[in-house]
């Protein structure tokens, strides 16, 4: 899976973004990276979102333990690779019937999030067990979602471009090619949204902080995140949809 963010919808974290980063070139410019995925895996399907970016998929080469599924409900778009445990309990807990996979769970879970949530976002991807990565966009508000497990068992990789639009894949060698060194992999335990940036679902009080991440040849390539414990956020809450201040606008 494959997904590039314009800069206005997805902000990248400035840590990601290598200085000097020559091997970096404009993914979304005439459709470059979209191109190079759909030439790396046969029977892709790309998905257009205008001004905010693309989303491809494919299903070759997955791994039958953690299949790859898409879905698009009500102009969400989400992309799921791996496996969600407790499926029965959260189907019922989002009132979905009984042939909702995970993807139509993490749709659910963020519409619900979204309109009436009375939780913040850590929540309901906390809520959420087993080895997965997931990708989603709301065309409506123009914003997305995005998460890892708390292991990295799902291979998820991330990265700006050279006009620091946001790349996220789970093929490492596509995120290189259009964000030269300034990629690393996603972090565990962590989720991103457009209004939020990113947090750790588990510790989300805490703030996150960058560590240079240096590759085999000693260069500076992209950071590592993690939970800084001395630091401490004030959660502000998720004010639901017809409230004085509807999140959902700026999510």
């Amino acid at each position: 899976m494959l997904a590039v963010f314009d800069k206005s919808v997805a902000k990248s974290p400035e840590a990601l973004q290598s200085p000097n980063n020559d091997g970096a070139v404009s993914a979304l410019k005439d459709g470059f990276l979209a191109q190079h995925f759909s030439s790396a895996h046969s029977g892709s399907v790309t998905i257009n979102l205008g001004s905010s970016g693309f989303l491809a998929y494919s299903s070759e080469r997955q791994n039958p333990l953690l299949p790859r599924l898409f879905a698009v409900v009500d102009d969400i778009f989400c992309m799921f690779q791996g496996h969600i445990e407790n499926v029965a309990h959260l189907k019922q807990q989002y009132g979905l019937n009984k042939t909702a996979n995970e993807v139509i769970i993490v749709i659910e879970a963020y519409r619900t999030l979204r309109d009436r949530g009375p939780y913040p976002p850590d929540q309901v991807v906390k809520d959420i067990h087993g080895k997965f990565a997931f990708v989603l966009y709301d065309c409506a508000s123009k914003s997305t979602f995005l998460a890892s497990d708390v292991d990295g068992c799902v291979p998820f990789f991330w990265g700006t471009d050279s006009e620091g639009h946001l790349v996220l894949s789970d093929d490492a060698d596509i995120v290189k090619q259009g964000c030269g060194k300034s990629f690393s992999p996603f972090p565990k335990g962590c989720f991103f949204t457009s209004s939020g940036g990113l947090r750790s679902y588990e510790h989300p009080r805490n703030e996150l902080k960058s560590v240079p991440r240096v590759d085999s040849s000693g260069e500076v390539c992209g950071a590592n995140f993690k939970v800084d414990p001395e630091s401490k956020k004030v959660d502000s809450g998720m004010p639901r949809v017809g409230s004085a201040a509807n999140w959902s606008q700026h999510y």
